[in-house]
């Protein structure tokens, strides 16, 4: 009954204030990750040297968005160690900072014709520079919102906050189909392609405004503060919980990469899907995924993390596996395109859908110390080998049909996600405010 009567209890102003700004924070950062993607799936050539192939101004494509993941991680670990350092909520300010001035940065680019090479290599590394503030930003800001709300309400919390994906996906794509709709082809190729960028810059500094009114974390402010939170969470008994979690991780990245990533591509290039049918289904299927995680959130809460994820592992290699491979086979024996979409959306809802119990559970693996550092390492360091999955396509080619090849991928990752798991405990009814005896040299680490 008591803790019935907790879980009823609304979230304190603070609270609430930290957890739409965890929200706005996701959903902005997704919106500047995804802008490469759509705003510029057109347009690259404006960037690179005339005559390129195809092949050649592809790799080119998918090259900025890894840069921008691979700056990721490099955020975690330097903004991870600050926020445990000088605090959640000013590390966050900073970040937001960052990558709203280098979103706008790439607006005021000029192109090939004007500055040659310099062109695409500033692109690039303003792009993997931004990744950086956007790593540190969801690294600082999640964690601040997650220790901000009790116990009971930390499934659903971490499963909004992971809604916030669709979120951010749904406005970039809408806000690109509009510049494409308002101008000519000529149009979005000179500067059309600059406003979805600008608009990225004004909505990060409006979250700057926003967020100065978010309190600091009680917890990290009342918690004994590491002078390396870095150097606690990469060694000692916190480097097997971080180790635990990688694994886990890798199998939500290669399942991200695997359908969103890659998928997308297949459909379009090898199966001969359209371009904007495709682009209208996941347009729905974002908008079904904000629910979706949520309930998967609500699911862990339910029946325990940990458990949670497992059966989320072998979702994702049993159903996974077997809508990609249906949607495929649709296609190729010659099945309605409108099918085949739906069946390949219905595969992204199940495959990316556990993300909704991520944060929750890597939060509750660490202790406040090291929580930070912890939570973002663990969450973007293990994007970096899924970052190639279109490389490992190309190898796995010489196997088995072209198509068919992100199959592999997906089941890797619901094995990976099952044996993370299984490799750590049940953290459910952890205590976030609870001291790390470890930290304090008596006795082993929190959650072992």
């Amino acid at each position: 009954m008591k803790t019935g009567l907790i879980a009823s209890e609304p979230l304190s102003p603070a609270a609430r204030r930290a957890l739409v700004a965890g929200c706005i924070g996701f959903a902005v950062d997704f919106f500047d990750i995804y802008l490469p993607i759509l705003a510029l799936a057109s347009v690259t050539r404006y960037f690179q040297p005339p005559g390129l192939s195809a092949t050649a101004s592809t790799t080119i494509y998918f090259f900025i968005f890894a840069a921008t993941l691979l700056g990721r991680p490099c955020g975690a670990v330097i903004f991870g160690h600050w926020a445990d350092r000088i605090g959640r909520r000013r590390t966050t300010i900073i970040t937001i900072l960052g990558f709203g001035i280098f979103t706008l940065l790439i607006a005021l680019l000029p192109g090939y014709a004007a500055i040659g090479i310099w062109s695409l290599v500033l692109l690039i590394v303003i792009r993997f520079i931004g990744g950086i503030f956007m790593g540190g930003e969801y690294t600082s800001n999640n964690t601040l919102a997650m220790e901000m709300v009790p116990k009971e309400r930390r499934g659903f919390v971490g499963g909004i906050l992971q809604g916030a994906y669709p979120i951010g996906f749904f406005f970039v794509s809408v806000v690109t189909s509009i510049m494409l709709s308002l101008t000519t082809p000529a149009q979005y190729f000179a500067w059309g392609w600059r406003i979805p960028f600008v608009l990225g810059a004004i909505l990060a500094f409006l979250f700057l405004a926003y967020y100065l009114s978010v309190s600091e974390s009680s917890l990290w402010l009342a918690a004994e503060k590491s002078k390396a939170p870095l150097k606690d969470v990469v060694s000692g008994p916190h480097l097997r919980n971080l180790v635990q979690i990688l694994v886990m991780m890798l199998g939500f990245w290669f399942a991200a990469q695997s359908v969103i990533g890659v998928m997308p591509g297949i459909l379009i290039h090898q199966l001969h899907v359209p371009g904007k049918l495709l682009t209208n289904g996941l347009l729905i299927t974002s908008f079904i995924q904000f629910f979706a995680f949520v309930a998967f959130g609500l699911l862990g809460q339910a029946i325990g993390r940990r458990l949670a994820i497992v059966l989320s592992g072998i979702m994702v290699l049993i159903a996974g596996c077997g809508l990609y491979a249906a949607a495929v086979t649709h296609a190729l024996a010659g099945g309605g395109l409108v099918m085949t979409t739906f069946i390949a959306c219905l595969c992204y809802l199940l495959v990316i859908s556990p993300w909704g119990i991520v944060t929750t559970y890597i939060c509750e693996r660490f202790p406040t110390h090291v929580r930070a550092s912890g939570y973002g390492i663990g969450y973007s360091l293990a994007v970096v080998i899924p970052a190639f999955a279109g490389a490992y396509l190309l190898v796995l080619r010489n196997f088995m049909p072209y198509a068919f090849t992100p199959v592999v991928l997906i089941a890797l990752a619901g094995v990976l996600m099952v044996a993370g798991a299984l490799m750590g405990p049940e953290t459910r009814d952890v205590e976030l405010h609870a001291i790390d005896p470890e930290f304090m040299g008596t006795s082993p680490a929190m959650g072992d």
